[in-house]
């Protein structure tokens, strides 16, 4: 906490300079000009003020309509932010900043006009596979120009969708049924229904059967992020991007 002297026009009853938004938080003595109390509570003064526009378009082709056949179903995506105005004011007295298109620091973040990314995917039954493409427009670092930065993820699902056996497409059929058959009428009533869902499928098939398989890759051509200024030694805005270069992961994923 401090103030700003140049501003200074006169003082409050408790010695503090007129000009300081903060002056009323410091208590002196009217004699002496000693400080007596400081409160030194948090108060939100800071104001930020945003203008941009977000923006999604997406389209799904099933290529039945063509009536040839199915041969699965097309679907892109496109989702994106632009930030037209991002201005910051520390205190009401404080000038406005404008941060837009900016690198403020690591701390304070950073904030490009123009971020997007698209993907296209192709379904068909079981198998889904696509390609998604990630852009952060060029930004500024003080004098220095900070390069946009496109990396392109790959992706591949399988999910098991195994078809009912015969037995488990009869209504009421278990596979205990004719154990089921021979008790007599009396007993019959005391027995509890078999669900032919939850025990008709042997062990693997049920464990295998919506189950999806995943393997992707992240920034296939192994890009480096663009160099920023003022990052400590990392050397890159770890808000915008990341080091880690190009990546292949696999998943698992089971339903119930």
């Amino acid at each position: 906490m401090g103030f700003d002297f140049d501003r200074r026009k006169g003082t409050l009853p408790n010695g503090a300079p007129t000009g300081d938004p903060f002056a009323d938080r410091i208590q002196r003595d009217p004699v002496t000009g000693a400080v007596l109390s400081v409160d030194s509570s948090l108060r939100n003064t800071a104001r930020d003020v945003t203008e941009g526009l977000d923006y999604q378009a997406s389209y799904q082709l099933d290529t039945s309509i063509f009536g040839h056949g199915n041969f699965g179903t097309l679907a892109f995506a496109f989702n994106g932010n632009y930030l037209a105005r991002f201005v910051r004011q520390g205190t009401p007295v404080e000038r406005k900043i404008n941060l837009d298109g900016d690198f403020v620091g690591v701390r304070f973040g950073s904030y490009p006009q123009n971020r997007w990314y698209a993907s296209l995917f192709y379904d068909l039954g079981g198998l889904n596979a696509g390609v998604i493409v990630h852009y952060v427009g060029q930004y500024s670092n003080g004098d220095r120009k900070i390069r946009e930065w496109t990396t392109l993820d790959l992706v591949v699902n399988y999910t098991f969708h195994l078809p009912q056996r015969a037995t488990e497409q009869v209504p009421g059929y278990a596979k205990d049924e004719e154990k089921n058959a021979q008790v007599t009428a009396r007993e019959e009533k005391n027995i509890a229904p078999v669900s032919t869902v939850e025990y008709s499928s042997s062990g693997w098939r049920a464990w295998l059967n919506n189950t999806t398989v995943t393997l992707g890759m992240n920034n296939v051509f192994d890009l480096s992020p663009p160099f920023v200024d003022g990052t400590f030694q990392d050397g890159y805005d770890p808000r915008q991007a990341n080091i880690r270069g190009r990546t292949w992961y696999v998943a698992l994923k089971k339903l119930f």
